[in-house]
């Protein structure tokens, strides 16, 4: 099953990581990257994205959203 978050970025299957967690970071509020007492969710979250692309990009999924 693809993580619906990953679907809603909108990137390509070629993205590289660094994209991904960029996007990711970009689809935050900007007052969920400013409270510090967030940063080990935000990377537990930016883990199971990139975990979610490239589980995309070895199965070849397309994004139907």
């Amino acid at each position: 099953m693809t993580d619906p978050t990953c679907l809603r970025l909108g990137l390509p299957l070629t993205a590289s990581p660094l994209a991904v967690v960029r996007a990711a970071v970009r689809a935050l509020h900007p007052d969920t990257r400013a409270v510090c007492g967030l940063r080990t969710a935000r990377k537990r979250l930016s883990r199971q994205i990139l975990r979610a692309h490239a589980a995309r990009q070895a199965a070849g999924d397309t994004p139907n959203g």
